[in-house]
């Protein structure tokens, strides 16, 4: 080949490499993404005409507040609820079984991959998880003032059921033990003077069956006029009071009842007539002098078999009291209804910053607490028996004391919430977990749950 077709040759191979690497210039210049939709700045890989990794968009945080929750605008925990749908004689809080409420899944057509695992499953021997079916929970069991039908309700899920039929009209007053299968109902007879006392038991539920409302009460009655009664702390035995003799020789006698074989047995006896008992600890009754603004009053202990009467306090005015479940503590209250604590070791008093009844308070487990409804304000006026009387009814708030400490705390203001009620709290009851506060309004006696967590 000669020298001039060699150069022309070259020539010619130079301008098609040019020519190539032209049209892969261009057609790379058509398909690369623009600068303003996020494209990288690798010079030579626009070059490459093997192609290159994309370069991933860099990642931007959303700001778009919706996308968020805020947790500072949480719904106000509604803490005080009514629990009866009717006035209610008495009530107690039990734990009753009950079975789970079985979460709702929704099914999906089983893939490949769930049958295959399925399969395995059946070749490879494992051990079974088996879940509990039923749960413990709280309950509640109280009597219709009205007609004396007993209801009852879950307390996290209030939902009221008839428990029983039988018919006792005006209940004036009723108790729970055993573990709400027993009853104690107070009433009148017809001619409207002589108090009659009911002892009944109640039929055990079969759970997972319907509850019915056709249960009938069957038991027995006490002697005639009761004047008193308290209830055991483990709640197998009833305390209670009646008068004995004749006109002439009346002496108040007292007596023990077990619930579960129906055995009476006398513990007590006195002269003196006008007692109020209270039953704190396994082996104390305490009987205190029914309270007056002008009378001095006292207070004495028995224990369960009716020996070594002891007495504890003495000469106050209006003297009401209530003691702690350990016994070494004793809450009382005078006729201006100024509130103390009675160490029993030291013999002391200290004074509490509220003013109210012992009987509208109610001691923690381990007596370092006590919860009370106190009245806002409170009329001039002889003190307990204006109230007892039913001159004054009280518009309560709820207060935690800390005995060691002396500080109260105010829990709630029932008037200041929404559609807040006046309430004048009674037989004020805790549950075993102290997690919430049940009472009955003495206006109107509905049952009420405070929830105290």
């Amino acid at each position: 080949m000669s020298k001039r077709n060699f150069i022309l040759l070259i020539i010619i191979l130079g301008l098609i490499v040019i020519a190539v690497f032209g049209l892969l210039y261009f057609q790379q210049k058509i398909t690369a993404p623009k600068e303003d939709e996020g494209s990288g700045t690798n010079f030579i890989s626009q070059f490459n005409p093997f192609g290159a990794k994309p370069t991933p968009p860099a990642v931007t945080l959303s700001t778009d507040a919706s996308e968020y929750q805020s947790d500072t605008g949480e719904t106000q925990k509604i803490k005080l609820v009514k629990v009866s749908s009717m006035p209610v004689a008495g009530f107690t809080v039990f734990t009753k079984e009950r079975l789970k409420e079985a979460p709702m899944v929704a099914s999906a057509a089983p893939s490949a991959d769930t049958e295959v695992e399925n399969a395995v499953k059946k070749t490879t021997p494992a051990k079974k998880l088996i879940q509990p079916l039923t749960e413990f929970a709280l309950a509640l069991r109280y009597v219709d003032k009205a007609i004396g039908n007993i209801y009852q309700t879950f307390v996290d899920k209030i939902e009221e059921q008839k428990f029983s039929k039988t018919v006792i009209p005006k209940v004036y007053d009723s108790y729970f033990g055993n573990r709400g299968e027993s009853v104690v109902m107070r009433y009148l007879k017809e001619d409207e003077k002589t108090i009659e006392t009911f002892v009944g038991a109640l039929p055990k539920e079969l759970l997972g069956k319907d509850t019915t409302t056709e249960n009938e009460i069957k038991g027995s009655f006490l002697p005639d006029n009761i004047k008193d009664i308290s209830v055991s702390p483990d709640g197998l035995k009833i305390f209670y009071l009646f008068i004995s003799g004749n006109n002439l020789e009346n002496s108040m006698v007292g007596a023990t009842l077990n619930l579960l074989n129906n055995k009476k047995v006398q513990v007590f006896d006195s002269t003196f007539t006008e007692w109020l008992s209270f039953w704190p600890t396994k082996n104390t009754i305490t009987l205190t002098t029914k309270p007056s603004a002008r009378v001095p009053g006292y207070m004495y202990s028995i224990d369960g078999a009716g020996k070594n009467l002891i007495k504890i306090l003495g000469g106050i005015n209006g003297l009401t009291t209530l003691e702690s479940l350990s016994g070494k503590l004793i809450l009382y209250g005078d006729n201006n209804l100024s509130l103390y604590v009675y160490h029993t070791d030291s013999r002391n008093s200290d004074v509490l910053g509220i003013k109210t009844l012992p009987e509208k308070c109610i001691w923690g487990k381990i007596s370092d607490i006590i919860y009370c409804a106190a009245p806002k304000s409170i009329e001039s006026g002889e003190y307990p028996d204006a109230w007892y009387q039913g001159e004054v009814s009280f518009n309560d708030q709820f207060w935690k004391i800390d005995i060691k400490t002396g500080n109260a705390t105010l829990m709630l203001d029932p008037i200041s919430i929404e559609r807040g009620e006046e309430i004048d709290g009674i037989k004020l009851t805790l549950d075993e977990g102290e997690n919430y506060l049940f009472f009955i309004n003495k206006k109107d006696s509905f049952l009420w749950k405070l929830d105290l967590k």
